[in-house]
């Protein structure tokens, strides 16, 4: 079982400037949640325990959304609050679950994910991405039970044209939903894609990736890239992506944050038919 897991909230947010400037990106309410709970409770639900955030500046909002504010907790209960009392306190996670590392530059993923290297140790552990959102089943979870060593990436289908914009995945024998991945590239153009299988924001990664990443080479964008580091594991370690049942929302980007806030609001029971009734008469 995944026991720990690594958050990477250290980016800029500069897609969603001027909301972004003085609030963390992973803050972004999606109905009625920042993006960054609902990553940290696909990754509870999946049995991990301990959660690490690799942060940078800016990010205290974070650290506050995930600890006690006595505040809060004391007006809501005096006013009898039970029900949002009960939201705030679920949130909270035992002393010593929750840790922060600065990752002190825009390095990369792969630098983001190096710099939690000492709070690992010999256990695979799996990293989330907040801006990547999957509506369903957790993704982490549908990875834990599929995994048996080695790393092993989450993955989707991809039009052509948005080769680009993903690493890439070189495959070898392909079930439907187990792929194995005989080449991983970062972000290729179209007439260069090896396929158009798609890394997601999912990831299982063995100890070893750690070893790889010390060399802090760089790759696309100038960035020390995590896919780069997996593609060197090939060989050496069993390397699969798997087909998630959910729905994955790009909230990096503004039409998906839309599409994110939509949908999840659709499957919102208080939200559903007056929603879908505004969406009605506005599309009409």
């Amino acid at each position: 079982m995944i026991k720990k897991a690594i958050f990477p909230v250290g980016g800029l947010g500069t897609r969603f400037l001027p909301a972004t400037k003085a609030m963390p990106k992973e803050m972004l309410p999606v109905v009625d949640k920042p993006l960054i709970q609902y990553a940290v409770e696909e990754a509870a639900a999946a049995g991990v325990e301990e959660f690490i955030f690799v942060t940078g500046r800016n990010k205290t909002a974070i650290e506050d959304h995930f600890d006690h504010s006595y505040e809060l907790e004391a007006t809501l209960q005096a006013k009898g609050k039970s029900d949002a009392l009960k939201l705030v306190k679920a949130m909270i996670h035992g002393p010593g679950a929750v840790q922060y590392v600065r990752q002190q530059q825009p390095a990369g993923l792969g630098h983001a994910v190096w710099c939690a290297r000492h709070l690992i140790g010999n256990d695979p552990v799996a990293v989330l991405l907040a801006d990547d959102l999957i509506l369903g089943e957790s993704c982490v979870r549908e990875m834990a039970e599929a995994y048996d060593g080695g790393n092993m990436v989450a993955v989707m289908d991809v039009p052509f044209d948005q080769t680009d914009a993903y690493g890439i995945v070189t495959p070898g024998d392909d079930d439907g939903r187990i792929v194995n991945v005989r080449g991983l590239v970062e972000k290729p153009k179209p007439a260069e894609a090896p396929s158009t299988i798609a890394v997601v924001g999912r990831y299982i990664i063995a100890p070893d990736v750690f070893a790889t990443l010390d060399s802090h080479e760089r790759g696309a964008g100038g960035e020390i890239q995590l896919t780069d580091a997996l593609a060197k594991q090939i060989g050496k370690a069993p390397f699969k992506g798997l087909r998630f049942s959910g729905e994955r929302f790009d909230c990096g980007s503004k039409l998906g944050f839309l599409q994110a806030n939509i949908a999840f609001g659709l499957e919102n029971g208080e939200l559903e038919t007056d929603l879908r009734n505004w969406m009605v008469g506005r599309l009409s």
